[in-house]
């Protein structure tokens, strides 16, 4: 039976419709806020995937274009893979849900959340999120939710829930917040250098405003939820968890307390594999269990070591940092490279100018755009010791770039400061936590070893924390490694420059964090980055004051926008001549700004003066060296200025008398002269005459006569004369 629940979000209605779409899901709601539609189905399996030791859940969150009523490019006039927007909201929807998923479930579970309609004030991101709880909810599914949702921009020291398009172009934060009605559980924000207590009552403004979704959902979940299902939980078995323990519980935490990566994984390896290799022949039958002993045991001694005895496992304290180094122009080809190390997690980042035309298209659901700062994060295999086939990015992948984008879009310069288009990629070389954060600081470098005029310097770190079940005990960690990643409660990454946060990102795998827990984290963190800067700025402590000469120049100059299409010419034949003859490459704006970028100067200047030339006007009083088009009986037509022709009359070419033109020039001469006159009709009159010295006894008024002399013949007999002799001489040409 179809049920319509409806509840006031932030002065805009969401409401939710159940029971009447998708019935053969689990649990299934098309929800609307604003004209943003977006169908969320939630989907398990009816037994539990068997050989596994982990919960396969999946979300997909699906942009369908006919929701901004949009057609697809391309042959194929259909969606294809998951647009980078997608692929980020998909995340967004899985962080908060995944660690409320009941321990030792097994079964797949699939959310899909397809965007029906698409409107630009109203997130469709939140509104999938808030459908997906909602979906899993009311399903059969064992979820210990619900969540809720939302945004929250910051404009003129207030803080707006869920804004517009319009007011997310104006806004300090760009801030995402999910969470249940006790706790946080996931953050994600990009933001203008906000304090730290900006952003934490940003967050607590969220979390309000999501108590009640979460309110609101409940009472949906009453009238209408289904009976959660029984399922067997996947359980170690005791007797293999306590032989393990007796016989190699010492080893394995001798193995595990080496403050070297490599040396802790080859010997944890060694007796990971003594144990299986032993325990499969006592327990033939239980390969799940023998794996899931080790890891438990590996689980409680870590945290065991951290929040009784203060132990990390490199035998760091809590706020200490791995050994820093930070180095920039390694490369010599590349405009900009730099090498930013914490610990053994290392990061080259190579940064790469180009022109306007290098720009990102992005063509998804919103209006199109260019993307003039992009950048990409690369995580190969050999940076944590492993092999496998090399493919695209994947979520992963896609996610720590945008995260590293979202750090250094507040201090790339503006198009009019700079206008590149900039391009930077993130090479993981090794990998031991927090990746993405030394992406970010070795994306700084690389840059300013570019000559970006980047207007400071950012930095990253990721926070750790470990809590004991009663949640009394509580360890604040600084700079995870990959282990304490792993085997923690929290992951939150913390980017910014000296003077504020330009980037937050949590996730955690217990049920919420609390207000004390993120303020002491995000103070924490402080410290560490203005540590991490101090380090950036012994490499390098401001942009080169020039960029590569391997780089292009970019020569940028204005046009009158009527003058454009003769810069371009039929079919693009001005440009493209102008751009054989120098090797430059040329973007023009409609507004008449027009970009010249060639790595080769004297090329780029020489594009400059023709587009110049082009676009000039032709002034009185002013001498061209010109070049001599056409013959008639009464004069010369000069070329002047690229096309713009002008009539040098037999009279204006000497002052002593001339019988006949080609006596004195033939077509392609080069010849100088002075414009002496330009009627309304932009017609043009040259002198060569008023160029030579005035022999005596010639008198001004002649040459005045003569110049009306050269109007008459120009409008009876040259080419201008009328459009039927137009017409006739160009037949005739042909």
């Amino acid at each position: 039976m179809e049920k319509i629940f409806k509840f006031d979000l932030a002065g805009r209605e969401l409401s939710v419709t159940i029971g009447k779409y998708a019935e053969q899901a689990n649990g299934a709601c098309m929800v609307r806020y604003g004209d943003s539609v977006v169908l969320v189905t939630a989907t398990s399996s009816k037994t539990p995937r068997e050989g596994i030791d982990f919960f396969p859940l999946s979300v997909d969150y699906e942009e369908k274009y006919y929701a901004a009523g949009k057609i697809p490019g391309g042959f194929i006039k259909r969606e294809g893979r998951p647009s980078e927007h997608a692929v980020l909201t998909s995340r967004l929807i899985d962080r908060p849900l995944r660690p409320l998923f009941p321990e030792g479930y097994r079964n797949d579970v699939q959310i899909i959340a397809s965007l029906l309609s698409s409107d630009p004030d109203a997130s469709s991101e939140i509104t999938a999120m808030i459908g997906s709880s909602i979906a899993l909810s009311i399903s059969d599914i064992p979820f210990d939710g619900p969540t809720g949702a939302v945004q929250v921009g910051y404009i003129d020291g207030k803080y707006i829930i869920n804004p517009t398009k319009d007011e997310l172009e104006k806004t300090d934060i760009n801030l995402t917040v999910a969470g249940t009605e006790e706790a946080i559980m996931m953050v994600e924000s990009g933001s203008f250098e906000v304090s730290e207590d900006e952003m934490l009552d940003a967050i607590m403004t969220a979390h309000e405003e999501i108590k009640k979704i979460c309110k609101f959902i409940d009472e949906i979940k009453e009238e209408v939820g289904k009976e959660k299902q029984e399922f067997t939980p996947f359980v170690i078995k005791p007797e293999v968890l306590s032989t393990i323990k007796e016989k190699y519980g010492q080893d394995l935490y001798d193995a595990m307390n080496n403050a070297d990566k490599n040396v802790r994984v080859k010997l944890t390896d060694e007796v990971t594999d003594r144990i299986k290799s032993d325990m499969s022949e006592i327990f033939p039958e239980e390969g799940l269990s023998i794996n899931a002993s080790i890891d438990k045991l590996l689980y409680n001694e870590v945290r065991r070591e951290i929040l009784e005895d203060h132990i990390r496992p490199d035998m760091r304290k809590f706020d200490e940092i791995r050994p820093l180094s930070a180095e920039a122009g390694i490369l010599p080809r590349t405009h900009g490279s730099g090498l930013f190390k914490r610990g053994q997690t290392q990061v080259l980042s190579i940064a790469t100018l180009g022109v306007g035309s290098d720009a990102q298209i992005i063509d998804g659901m919103d209006d199109e755009y260019e993307k003039k700062y992009i950048h990409h994060y690369n995580f190969p295999p050999y940076s944590v010791g492993d092999t496998r086939p090399l493919r695209g990015p994947g979520r992963r992948e896609i996610g720590h770039g945008a995260l590293a984008e979202r750090a250094l879009v507040p201090v790339i310069p503006s198009q009019e400061d700079f206008p590149y288009t900039i391009r930077v990629v993130s090479e993981v070389l090794s990998s031991n936590g927090s990746s993405s954060q030394a992406s970010i600081c070795g994306s700084t470098l690389a840059l300013m070893d570019a000559g970006v005029p980047i207007t400071k310097p950012v930095a990253g770190i990721a926070m750790g924390l470990i809590t004991d079940e009663s949640g009394e005990k509580m360890a604040i960690l600084t700079d995870i490694q990959g282990l304490e990643d792993h085997l923690g409660d929290m992951d939150f990454k913390v980017a910014g420059t000296r003077d504020g946060i330009t980037a937050l990102q949590m996730d955690i795998k217990i049920k919420g964090v609390s207000r004390e827990i993120l303020s002491e984290a995000l103070a924490a963190a402080h410290k560490a980055r203005m540590q991490i800067l101090d380090v950036i700025h012994d490499a390098i402590s401001e942009p080169r004051a020039e960029i590569s000469k391997y780089a292009p120049r970019i020569i940028k100059l204005y046009i009158d926008p009527d003058k454009i299409r003769d810069v371009i010419g039929p079919g693009g034949k001005v440009i493209n001549q102008i751009i054989a003859k120098t090797g430059v490459k040329i973007d023009i704006e409609d507004d008449g700004t027009v970009l010249i970028a060639s790595a080769d100067s004297e090329m780029g200047n020489a594009a400059k003066q023709i587009v110049l030339d082009i676009t000039k006007e032709v002034e009185v009083g002013e001498i061209y060296t010109g070049k001599v088009t056409k013959l008639m009986k009464f004069g010369a037509f000069i070329d002047v200025l690229n096309g713009k022709e002008g009539l040098l009359h037999i009279s204006n070419i000497d002052y002593k008398r001339v019988d006949k033109v080609e006596d004195v020039y033939k077509v392609g001469d080069v010849v100088e002269v002075k414009v002496i006159g330009i009627d309304d009709e932009g017609r043009i009159d040259l002198s060569r005459k008023a160029l030579l010295p005035k022999p005596e006894g010639i008198e001004e008024d002649d040459n005045k006569n003569q110049n009306r002399h050269s109007d008459k013949h120009r409008n009876n007999q040259g080419p201008r004369r009328s459009k039927r002799h137009e017409d006739r001489e160009k037949n005739s040409n042909n």
